[in-house]
């Protein structure tokens, strides 16, 4: 997947935003659409939305891996990754590179078992263009997938595959319970990324035979939603879709449920795991399916919340994990019900199924309330709202109402089955798909530790790939393909020019101050009835003891709780009968409640925030499970390279300084945390005087300022002083570091050194500069060179981070093991050059982008929270992206070449390596820094 996400059920997505003020309830809203099909099949669905100068453009193509064949799998997902690339008139870069060129956000797509979507968020001048590229990677595009181009791809997925699959912690558990709970025949057997040997054997015929049976017109659906004049864009699907032959006929896939004749339970010592990992599978109904509704609400009672069985049995009762997640994964034919708990250091399993089969058996004898029903409807109504902020989401749903549906009006038939779920229906439900009946167990435990897997247990089938050096296969994907162009009507090879420019206006900004010191800043938005909130408190990290690393993140923890009138399940309860979400969270320099709220609750919810912030409960028993599930958490990390990666290197960057540390602790300093602590950090380091309150939505200034006066004024004012970090060690030369990871399939990579704060002159003209060598992700150079050349690398980025203190520059990547020394060694040499090789082509690319992407910059409610984290931090104006527009159009090429020469000095970096130190290690000695330094012990011989 180009996206590395599965695109899981939404409840609903979008409605008609222009309907929101005559109507009162979720119930009566209507969808908004326009839906036609031209002569050769294409579905077309046009959805108008004029709140933001924005269009999202999918094409959603009716295939998944479950159109393919044993032996021949991951074909959808591996023409997710080449539709991208090039087609005969958009030429090599494909839509990356328009992408960047016209500030779309993020050419994507993703794959699941029934769908292949491509996608992406434009300006609205910019809507000829991309029906023009998308009809042109339908139409004419296959001609230019050439053996070089498959050998590069193949590559690419492979590195995906074991980015997502086999380094890290469970990775191929889907993969043992799709084997085990559909048959061999069932086309939901295998993975949608596939197999590697069937990616290496699939052959230019196989490929292009995949591509002419399935993405054709007469299977595909394309949506647009947005700022468009519907007339016009009809004009340009027509002429720019409608000449593309149809296909042969599609046939329908059938319903195909899954029945297993007894409960089959398996075991894998897991290479990555920390600790051991069970996951219950019972098949269960396909999407939208009536029985589907009630399965989401019993999934959410069952697992989600204080008064969850499975939470009281677990996590209260037992004390052996801090969560457990219920959830269902439909699809087009078929479904299962998954139930998954990673339990606590030495768990045995048996003893995690007994309080499973506990928590059920209370669920058996109590059912569910109609106030936790209705509890559960009100977040679901929330989730609703929350997603019609995005023109994209709204786009994939349509798409995804007319191919799994039969149409998109479905979505009002599904917000009544929604509301409709009765206490029986729950009951009824997990009767007939739970209680007694069989399912796959998956038991994933560290090596060395199989007396912790379930009784009656087998081995399971997974397949570890062996790192050989020189195996991979050799290509040169610069080569052109040679072909006879798709004969046209009209000359293709033409970009459309660009429509008006749209208008961009900046959101309006209110602030006030309060007379404790609390600064308000805040945005009126009215296209949903939502409000979020951020009540940042700063401090953070900056402000702990350095023997008790983690006081901070446990107390935002502690915070939402409980409160002295309310006992957690109580404060919950009241949160989320509200539709609301109230969360603490804790970074390096704050602590931040976040929330979001229906409009009408706005009053309320920020009663229970005052609540919380001036009357603590301080609960010693959810202390120690929150005590308990951070020692937990940072063993998890322990386990995986990414997370090996992020803490050694902050290590690294800051040195002495408190931010080197973990922001949740080690296990030293969270073992030593008491209760007290949290009471003493609340007491001393936070105060409204260090606050600023962030909100958005449809809420005006008057209100927002009321909900706060009792906040203002009963929570005592403190005079505190927030440490900077100013003084990070600059680094003379460049030192590789290595940790060892043995077996590891791919190696981490960070390159980089203590930078700018965001508050610098230069941080953002650093950003400009960055944009052409890994922050503008298929633009960049870093990208085009490790990823689109050489294969090495699913992803690589590189990007300048800072706040009010001084942050870092960073290359971030995960490349195959056995190509360890090549890339970093490559990405040292583009490091050196950059700055001598930039041209007008990349300046232009670099400025057309971040000026055409401002059109977008403040879509959705939480961008434009963002905007007012930065204005109130960062001491921005409020007009600072039009000030940042300025200095995209002025900076010149010098310009460039001297940020480079100041920032991009590859001689002066720290290089850490997360892999397998046997194999990779001495390698790296010819980058020229002398002996890596292997920072943790290395394996035993």
């Amino acid at each position: 997947m180009k996206t590395n996400k599965l695109l899981l059920y939404c409840l609903v997505v979008f409605s008609a935003i222009n309907s929101y003020s005559q109507k009162k309830s979720s119930k009566e809203f209507k969808v908004d659409f326009e839906k036609f099909t031209l002569d050769n099949g294409l579905q077309v669905i046009l959805h108008i939305d004029k709140s933001d100068p924005v269009v999202a453009v999918a094409l959603t193509s009716h295939v998944g891996s479950a159109r393919e064949i044993q032996g021949r799998t991951g074909f959808a997902h591996l023409f997710e990754h080449l539709l991208f690339l090039e087609s005969e008139n958009l030429g090599k870069g494909g839509l990356d590179k328009m992408s960047a060129r016209i500030g779309g956000e993020g050419a994507n797509g993703s794959t699941s078992r029934d769908r292949t979507n491509y996608f992406q968020t434009v300006p609205k001048d910019a809507l000829e263009k991309m029906i023009w590229a998308e009809a042109d990677k339908l139409g004419f595009f296959i001609n230019t997938v050439t053996e070089p181009v498959l050998a590069k791809e193949k590559q690419v997925v492979k590195n995906e595959k074991r980015q997502s699959y086999d380094n890290r912690p469970y990775g191929h558990n889907f993969s043992v319970i799709s084997k085990n709970l559909y048959p061999s025949t069932h086309p939901y057997n295998w993975d949608v990324i596939g197999s590697l040997e069937d990616l290496q054997n699939a052959t230019l015929d196989d490929v292009k035979n995949f591509y002419k049976r399935w993405y054709v017109p007469n299977n595909v659906t394309l949506t647009i939603a947005g700022d468009i004049d519907v007339n016009q864009t009809k004009i340009w699907v027509e002429k720019y879709f409608g000449e593309i032959k149809r296909g042969d006929a599609i046939p329908k896939m059938e319903k195909q449920a899954v029945v297993l004749p007894g409960t089959k339970k398996l075991y894998y010592e897991d290479n990555f795991a920390k600790l051991p990992q069970l996951t219950l599978t019972w098949p269960s109904v396909y999407e939208y399916h009536p029985d589907s509704y009630a399965l989401e609400v019993l999934a959410n009672y069952l697992s989600k919340g204080k008064k969850a069985p499975l939470y009281k049995t677990l996590v209260e009762d037992k004390k052996i994990t801090d969560a457990a997640d219920v959830f269902q994964y439909n699809s087009e034919i078929a479904g299962q019900y998954m139930l998954s708990v990673t339990a606590f250091d030495k768990t045995n399993l048996n003893e995690v199924m007994n309080g499973v089969n506990e928590a059920f058996a209370k669920f058996e004898t109590e059912g569910i309330s109609q106030q936790d029903l209705d509890r559960i409807k009100a977040g679901q109504e929330t989730a609703f709202y929350n997603n019609l902020s995005s023109v994209l989401g709204k786009g994939f749903q349509l798409a995804q109402y007319e191919i799994f549906a039969g149409t998109p009006e479905y979505i009002n038939q599904d917000v009544k089955n929604i509301l409709a779920v009765t206490r029986d229906d729950v009951m009824r439900v997990y009767k007939k798909y739970i209680q007694n009946k069989p399912f796959v167990a998956t038991s994933f435990v560290p090596k060395g530790e199989k007396n912790l897997i379930l009784d009656g247990s087998i081995l399971a089938d997974v397949v570890e790939e062996k790192i050989i050096e020189g195996k991979e296969d050799s290509f040169d994907a610069s080569i052109a393909a040679t072909y006879e162009k798709t004969p046209s009507k009209f000359d293709r090879s033409i970009e459309p020019a660009y429509g008006a420019s749209p208008d961009v206006i900046l959101p309006v900004v209110w602030k006030d101050k309060m007379p404790s010191g609390m600064s308000l800043l805040g945005i009126e938005n009215y296209e949903v009835p939502l409000v979020q909130f951020q009540l940042q408190i700063k401090g953070g990290l900056l402000l702990e003891n350095s023997e008790k690393i983690g006081v901070s993140n446990m107390l935002a923890e502690l915070m939402t709780k409980g409160t002295a009138n309310k006992t957690p399940e109580q404060l919950e309860n009241a949160i989320e009968s509200l539709g609301a979400s109230i969360k603490a969270t804790a970074s390096d320099e704050a602590i931040s409640i976040y929330g979001t709220t229906l409009a009408k609750n706005y009053t309320a919810t920020m009663a229970l925030v005052q609540e919380i912030l001036l009357q603590p409960r301080w609960d010693t028993k959810e202390f120690e499970l929150i005590k308990q599930s951070t020692l937990s958490q940072i063993m998890q990390q322990k386990a995986d390279p990414n997370y090996i990666a992020r803490i050694e290197f902050k290590k690294l960057l800051f040195g002495t300084s408190i931010l080197s540390n973990n922001r949740i602790g080690s296990e030293k300093t969270v073992s030593s945390i008491t209760i007290d602590d949290l009471k003493n950090y609340f007491t001393t380091n936070m105060s409204p005087s260090n606050v600023n309150f962030h909100v958005v939505g449809a809420v005006n200034k008057n209100s927002v300022s009321n909900s706060l006066k009792i906040i203002s004024k009963n929570w005592s004012t403190k005079n505190i002083v927030i440490p900077t970090n100013a003084n990070t060690t600059a680094i003379s030369s460049s030192q590789v570091y290595f940790y060892d990871v043995p077996g590891a399939k791919q190696s981490v990579i960070r390159i980089g050194y203590p930078a700018l704060a965001a508050t610098d002159s230069d941080y953002y003209p650093a950003q400009i500069l960055n944009y052409r060598l890994g922050g503008g992700s298929f633009a960049s150079q870093l990208t085009q060179e490790l990823r689109e050349g050489k294969g090495y690398t699913y992803g690589i980025s590189s990007m300048f981070m800072g706040s009010v203190n001084k942050g870092f520059f960073a290359v971030s990547s995960g490349v195959r093991s056995n190509v360890t020394f090549e890339s970093v060694a490559l990405v040292k040499d583009i490091l050196q050059k950059y700055g001598t090789n930039f041209n007008a082509n990349d300046l232009d690319v670099t400025k057309s982008y971040l000026i055409k992407s401002n059109a977008r910059a403040f879509e959705t409610l939480s961008s434009k929270l963002e905007m007012l984290y930065d204005i109130s931090n960062y001491n921005y104006t409020d007009d600072y992206a039009k000030k940042q527009e300025n200095i995209v159009k002025n900076i010149t090429i010098d310009d460039i070449k001297t940020l480079a020469k100041k920032y991009l000095d590859p001689n002066k970096m720290i290089y850490l390596i997360v892999g397998d130190a046997e194999t990779q290690l001495k390698k790296l000695e010819q980058l020229g820094f002398g002996t890596p330094k292997l920072i943790n012990s290395p394996k035993p011989n």
